[in-house]
């Protein structure tokens, strides 16, 4: 995977608003502007470490301003003003000018800000230097997430001007424009709140070393250790896809810009295997999406859920390892019973890496992902664990040629820093004004007391709401946006009622805003998969839903009993571990028509395996002896529940008698 798209065929077909036209602008650039660009990029990292590791006393707000201003007119630059814009014009170069000398500005002006003898509502230049750092952040919204995404940060974050016409609970005190503009760009619960502190003290390490990471070629080492690992394994191009793309989704911090950079070489190779389209689409939707949730890099949210919850980095990805674990080995059952069902065999040694030679080669990035886990977890360097990683990544790298990172190499690392945290600032900064808005009416607490009224003392009613408002946001892309609503509204709701352990609430609203990926009917990872893998939109996202099903119990189920993130007895997680590790069996096995060491099964056992499976999952005893109960009775069955080997199903495809030839590109 040494070209992002190694197929020009592959590389038409993704529709433009996923093709990464950043390097195409940046190399037309004059060489000045390059050099500038360079320059800021390099500059921000440098300040980064020089604050985060407290070389130099700088206050958080200065610290904030002068972080935007390196790397918000690096998003003007690479992000086009319009689709025509396929070099930056003074459409870009206008704004990127004026938010640089605006944040400078501010940062200059940050004493006065943390002292109150700044008054931003007390001169009209103080006004307008707000509603124009506002107006250009909200530009970068559009470019990096659209239309729709403006249109929502625009409703949320302007929501105080008309909250007072508003009925019921959605009521809040009249405000003016001006009061309301200067809010979401001065206040600490706004933007210089808690989204631009985590972006500036926790994502920039990671992104950081991410960038450090595919410069020195651990995304091609990724995929080709998935390849050694399960190349030779029945369907093995489908659990290539599931691992890799495991692998390459924390380093990527995007399920779309994974499922266009992995899927481009895994998709053409799961239909090659004999994989149709739709499903090999579906697959790769799934597993980019988990990407999202494996530790110990996960997404945005999670260090936004960190922050917001005021526990440990490291806390959060032990609780994220079963869940992960989970979802993961479903689509890997899942895989396993639809190769079995059709005869679906592994690639030929001889188009594979060896694993040992891939470890020999790559050793490196297990050292520093073996280290990051520890900093994290054990040492707890939540801030400075990215950066120690870096570090130590450069160290062991400089024993291998084929990794070393040249001179040559340097100004694309730096490029790729700028390019990672401008669009992360781009879309990001924009939710601030989203908890600006509902922190400045104060209807969140109003809204949370509300829910509860509204329930009846019925969890399943507020959950129902929660699940919902994930699903609409999640589906519009917004993932971040869905997250810090329900934080702000669901979450205390739930725990005043209910009593639920917090941080299974807040990975609860996570878990299920990253879901609505795959759910239909905009689930735009698995449309984005249907277009590399010429099949239908709906019914790739149909499967999409099928085979990522585990994603929509796992969650309830870990809301129920916060053993399976470990915030319960260690007897609870071994036990409620293991029923989950049968559910998913047994459930897989009913979704695909074929059950591990079973054999295929009819469409009447089926639907017993689903159902029996998620009662037998979930944590409370009653439930799954009941569940054990039905399935038990149904593969007792064994002459009505299981179908002879030699039976065709005619819903999926036809049963391969030869094994498919495979070829790889190895990068």
């Amino acid at each position: 995977m040494t070209s992002q798209y190694n197929d020009p065929s592959i590389a038409a077909k993704i529709p433009e608003e996923y093709v990464d036209r950043t390097q195409e602008r940046y190399e037309s650039m004059p060489a000045f502007v390059r050099f500038l660009l360079l320059a800021m990029s390099g500059a921000g990292a440098l300040l980064a470490v020089v604050y985060i590791f407290g070389i130099i006393p700088l206050l958080d707000v200065t610290y904030y301003f002068l972080l935007m201003a390196m790397y918000l007119p690096v998003a003007f630059l690479l992000l086009p003003a319009h689709k025509r814009e396929f070099r930056a014009g003074w459409l870009s170069y206008l704004p990127a000018m004026a938010i640089f000398g605006l944040t400078l500005l501010m940062a200059y002006q940050g004493r006065n800000l943390v002292f109150q003898t700044w008054v931003p509502v007390g001169e009209p230049w103080q006004l307008w230097v707000a509603a124009a750092i506002f107006v250009l952040i909200l530009d970068t919204a559009r470019r990096s997430g659209g239309m729709i995404f403006l249109t929502i940060v625009l409703i949320l974050g302007l929501y105080p001007i008309y909250a007072e016409y508003m009925p019921g609970m959605l009521w809040g005190p009249p405000t003016t424009l001006a009061r309301t503009i200067a809010f979401n760009v001065y206040s600490g619960d706004a933007m210089l709140g808690i989204v631009t502190r985590v972006v500036a003290e926790t994502i920039i390490g990671f992104l950081i070393l991410a960038a450090l990471l595919v410069a020195t070629g651990a995304a091609d080492f990724f995929l080709k250790l998935a390849m050694a690992m399960m190349g030779r394994a029945r369907g093995g191009p489908a659990k290539v896809s599931v691992l890799a793309s495991g692998f390459f989704g924390s380093l990527s911090g995007s399920i779309f810009g994974n499922v266009v950079s992995t899927g481009s070489v895994t998709i053409p190779s799961m239909k090659k295997a004999g994989f149709p389209g739709h499903y090999a689409g579906a697959l790769e939707a799934c597993a980019s999406t988990g990407g999202m949730l494996m530790p110990p890099v996960m997404g945005a949210v999670a260090f936004i859920m960190a922050d917001f919850t005021n526990t440990e980095y490291g806390v959060i990805v032990i609780a994220a390892i079963i869940p992960s674990a989970l979802y993961f080995f479903g689509l890997y059952v899942h895989v396993h019973g639809y190769a079995s069902r059709n005869n679906i065999q592994g690639m030929d040694q001889e188009d594979l890496p060896k694993l040992r030679d891939t470890l020999l080669e790559g050793w490196p990035f297990i050292i520093v992902l073996g280290f990051l886990v520890y900093a994290l977890v054990v040492l707890r360097l939540e801030r400075l664990a990215p950066f120690y990683a870096s570090a130590l990544l450069m160290i062991l790298t400089t024993f291998k040629k084929e990794l070393r990172i040249s001179p040559r190499k340097v100004p694309g690392v730096i490029f790729q820093i700028g390019k990672m945290l401008s669009q992360t600032m781009g879309l990001l900064l924009p939710t601030a004004f989203i908890l600006g808005g509902l922190m400045a009416t104060g209807v969140a607490p109003v809204i949370a007391s509300e829910l509860v009224r509204m329930g009846g003392g019925s969890v399943v009613i507020v959950l129902a709401i929660g699940v919902g408002v994930c699903i609409i946001f999640g589906m519009l892309g917004m993932i971040v946006a869905a997250y810090l609503m329900l934080a702000l509204t669901l979450a205390p709701a739930l725990e005043q009622m209910a009593g639920l352990n917090t941080l299974a609430i807040h990975l609860f609203i996570a878990y299920y805003a990253t879901l609505a990926a795959i759910t239909p009917p905009v689930a735009l990872a698995a449309f984005l998969a249907s277009r590399i893998s010429d099949s239908d939109p709906i019914r790739t996202s149909m499967h999409a839903a099928r085979l990522g099903i585990v994603l929509y119990f796992i969650p309830i189920f870990f809301l129920f009993e916060p053993a399976l993130i470990f915030q319960g007895p260690l007897h609870l997680t071994a036990i409620w571990l293991t029923m989950n590790i049968i559910a998913i069996v047994l459930i897989a096995g009913g979704s695909e028509g074929y059950l591990f060491k079973y054999g295929r099964v009819r469409a009447w056992a089926r639907t017993v395996l689903i159902i029996g499976g998620l009662l037998i999952g979930f944590p409370e005893a009653i439930t799954t002896l009941i569940g054990f109960a039905m399935v038990t009775l149904t593969l007792l069955l064994k002459p009505w529940a299981q179908l002879p080997e030699t039976y065709l199903s005619r819903t999926g495809s036809e049963t391969q008698s030869a094994k498919p030839q495979v070829q790889v590109n190895h990068g």
